[in-house]
C-alpha cells in the first residue's frame, strides 16, 4: 500500500463501489480488481499503512500502564474495552464509544466491537479459519428455524480453496466430516499437556477428536508474507504480514492492478438508487472533517460495510419504492441477528510434565468440534444444533504471585520456576436465527453527523442457554476424565456480541419474499447491489464465520463480473 494511491473523483464512473475495507471488501476490491474492473473503496475510517503499527515494536516499559489493564480505558472504550483484543497497546484500532454511540433496550446488551480504519476488524481478528461443510448449510431446512440455505457446501468448495491458497492458512487434515479438510500450510503442533489431553479423550470419548485450530497465521512464508515470530502481539498489526489482513494482503494485490482507488474517512450515509431504472447509482458520502456531502457513482454496489454497518446503511437509503430501507420488500432486512454464544466451559490442572515447557507463543488453540446433534443416530440433548470448543494448555507464570500466598524470598522463589499445567476450554455455540433479534434506526437520536443511530434488540433464547450449560458440564467431564484436578466451571454469560461474529440481517435465501439475496449475494429487488459481508448470512454454524465470509466474496465478486460482461448488470 505505499504507492500513492489513485485519488478517488465524485465526478468519475466507476464499475464497482465496495463500501468497506476490511475482510470482505478487501477480497471484494482484489477480485474485482484483478478482473479488469475500476474500484472504488471506501472506508469511513483513516488512512493506515501496513508495516507502520505505532506500538508493534514497543515493550511493556514503554506505556504507561505496562500494557496492562483495559478498565483503565473504560470511560471512553466502555464496551471495546471488554474485547480480547483490546489493550493500552491496541486501544487506537478500537472506536471510542462516547463517540460512536447505538442503542439498545435496559435488559438486551449487546456489544458492538469496532474499528474505523483502512482494514477494519481484519487488523484485530482472530484469525480461527473454518470451512462450514453440509451440516451447517442444510440446518434451518432440517429442524425449521430460519430459511433453507440456497447454497450447499460444494458451491463453495473451490472460493474455500481459493481463499485458503491465497491468505495461507496453516492446519491438519484430520478428516472431521463436518469440519472440511482445506488447502493448508503446514500445521502449529500441540505442547505436551495438550497431546495427552488428545490422547486421553481419543480413549474416553472416541467421537470427539481434539484437534488443531486452523488458523490464518503463517508457520512459512507465503505470496510474498513473512512467516509467524509466534510473538503473540498480532492485534497491534504483524509488519512481517505474517497473518491475513487485508491491509497487508488482498488490497496490495488489488493495487498493484492499477484498477483501485481508495478514499478513506468517508461514512457512506446511504446508496444511491434510481427507482426507473431499478438499479443502485452509487453511494452518498459524509467526510468525517468536514460534514461535507457528496456522491459516487458506480455500476455495481458491494456492501462490504459490517453486518451492522451494513444494515444501517440500508435501513437509511429509503426510497418511494424501499420505504423501510433498500431492497427491503421481503420486511427481513434488520431482522435475524445471531452471534455466537461463548465464554461458558471449564479449567482444570493438568499433573505431572513439571520438566517440560513450550517454544514462543503460538497464535493458536487446540479445539474439539462439535459432537452433538450431528446426525440421526447422535445422542438428544435439551437444544437444538451444537457447539465446539476452543480451548489451550498452559504453564502459569509469575503473575500468579499476585493471588497466591507468601512473601519475600520464600515466594520470589517460588515464582522464578514456571507453575502447573493448566488447561481451559470455552464453547462456542450456534444461535438460532429469530426474527425478533433485529436491528432499526431511532427516529430521534443522530450521530455527530446527524445520521440516524442504530438501536440493537438482541438476546438469547432458551435454546442458546440451554447450550451454554451442556458445554459448562461436558468441558468439566472431560477435563476429569483426561485426568486434571481442580475441576471448575464458567459461565460469565457474556452478551451477544462479545463474540465477534455478528451475523444476519440481510440473509441470503430462495425466495424473495422471505430473504434480502440470492445464491450468489445479489440483493432480489436491487440486481446491481451486492451483500457479501456477515449481513447475508443465513444461520451462523458453530464455526468462525470469516473464511466463510471471504469465500463467499470471492464467489459473488466473480459472478458480477461475468454479469457486467454479459450486459446483465
Amino acid at each position: 500500500m505505499q504507492d500513492a494511491p489513485n485519488i478517488a473523483r465524485p465526478e468519475e464512473p466507476y464499475d464497482v463501489i465496495v463500501v468497506g475495507s476490511g475482510m470482505t471488501g478487501g477480497w471484494a476490491a482484489k477480485e474485482l480488481c484483478e478482473q479488469g474492473l475500476k474500484v472504488l473503496v471506501v472506508e469511513r475510517g483513516r488512512h493506515i499503512e501496513h508495516g507502520q503499527y505505532p506500538t508493534e515494536w514497543m515493550q511493556p516499559w514503554d506505556f504507561p500502564l505496562r500494557g496492562q489493564d483495559p478498565t483503565h480505558f473504560e470511560d471512553d472504550y466502555p464496551i471495546q474495552h471488554n474485547n480480547y483484543a483490546f489493550s493500552e497497546a491496541t486501544k487506537h484500532f478500537f472506536v471510542k464509544d462516547t463517540e460512536h454511540p447505538y442503542l439498545t433496550p435496559p435488559d438486551k446488551p449487546f456489544r458492538w466491537i469496532r474499528g474505523y480504519h483502512l482494514g477494519g476488524r481484519s487488523i484485530m481478528w482472530g484469525r480461527v479459519s473454518w470451512r462450514w461443510g453440509d451440516l451447517d448449510f442444510e440446518a434451518n431446512a432440517k429442524d425449521g428455524h430460519g430459511v433453507d440455505w440456497p447454497i450447499r457446501y460444494a458451491d463453495l468448495a473451490p472460493w474455500y480453496d481459493k481463499v485458503e491458497q491465497f491468505i495461507g492458512v496453516s492446519g491438519h487434515r484430520d478428516g472431521v466430516a463436518h469440519v472440511p479438510d482445506g488447502d493448508f500450510l503446514p500445521p502449529w503442533e500441540m505442547n505436551c499437556a495438550e497431546e495427552a489431553f488428545h490422547q486421553r479423550i481419543a480413549d474416553a470419548y472416541p467421537n470427539r477428536p481434539v484437534i488443531m485450530c486452523r488458523v490464518a497465521n503463517l508457520t512459512r512464508s507465503h505470496n510474498g508474507r513473512g512467516a509467524c515470530q509466534a510473538r503473540n502481539q498480532c492485534h497491534r498489526g504483524c509488519s512481517y504480514g505474517a497473518y491475513f489482513s487485508a491491509l497487508s494482503a488482498t488490497l496490495p494485490a488489488a493495487q498493484q492492478t492499477g484498477n483501485l482507488t481508495i478514499v478513506t474517512d468517508a461514512i457512506v450515509a446511504q446508496v444511491l438508487y434510481d427507482e426507473t431504472n431499478d438499479r443502485a447509482t452509487g453511494v452518498q458520502v459524509i467526510d468525517v472533517h468536514s460534514g461535507e456531502r457528496r456522491d459516487y457513482r458506480s455500476r455495481v454496489v458491494f456492501m462490504c460495510a459490517s453486518t451492522l454497518g451494513t444494515a444501517q446503511i440500508l435501513l437509511h437509503s429509503k426510497t418511494n419504492r424501499f420505504p423501510n430501507g433498500l431492497a427491503n420488500s421481503s420486511g427481513t432486512l434488520g431482522h435475524y441477528l445471531m452471534d455466537h454464544i461463548s465464554k461458558a466451559g471449564a479449567r482444570g490442572t493438568m499433573p505431572g510434565f513439571e520438566d517440560r515447557y513450550y517454544y514462543g507463543r503460538r497464535p493458536t488453540q487446540i479445539y474439539i468440534p462439535r459432537f452433538r446433534n450431528l446426525g440421526p443416530n447422535s445422542e438428544r440433548v435439551g437444544f437444538l444444533r451444537g457447539y465446539g470448543y476452543q480451548g489451550n494448555a498452559g504453564r502459569e507464570g509469575w503473575g500468579r504471585g499476585a493471588w497466591q500466598p507468601g512473601v519475600g524470598d520464600d515466594l520470589k522463589a517460588r515464582l522464578r520456576e514456571p507453575g502447573p499445567w493448566t488447561l481451559y476450554f470455552q464453547g462456542y455455540g450456534e444461535c438460532l436465527p429469530r426474527y425478533d433479534n433485529y436491528v432499526e434506526l431511532d427516529p430521534e437520536r443522530t450521530d455527530q453527523w446527524g445520521l440516524p443511530l442504530l438501536r440493537i434488540h438482541c438476546s438469547w433464547s432458551d435454546n442458546e442457554r440451554a447450550m451454554r450449560e451442556d458445554a459448562m458440564t461436558q468441558a468439566a467431564e472431560m477435563l476429569e476424565a483426561a485426568g486434571c484436578t481442580n475441576v471448575r466451571t464458567y459461565n460469565d454469560d457474556a452478551p451477544p456480541g462479545f463474540s465477534v461474529h455478528e451475523m444476519g440481517t440481510a440473509r441470503m435465501g430462495r425466495d424473495p419474499n422471505t430473504s434480502v439475496l440470492n445464491a450468489h449475494n445479489q440483493a432480489w429487488d436491487v440486481p446491481n447491489l451486492f451483500i457479501t459481508d456477515g449481513a447475508c448470512m443465513t444461520s451462523n454454524s458453530c464455526l468462525n464465520p470469516s473464511l466463510t465470509y471471504m469465500a463467499l466474496t470471492a464467489r459473488a465478486a466473480h459472478y458480477a463480473a461475468e454479469e457486467m460482461r454479459r450486459g446483465n448488470l
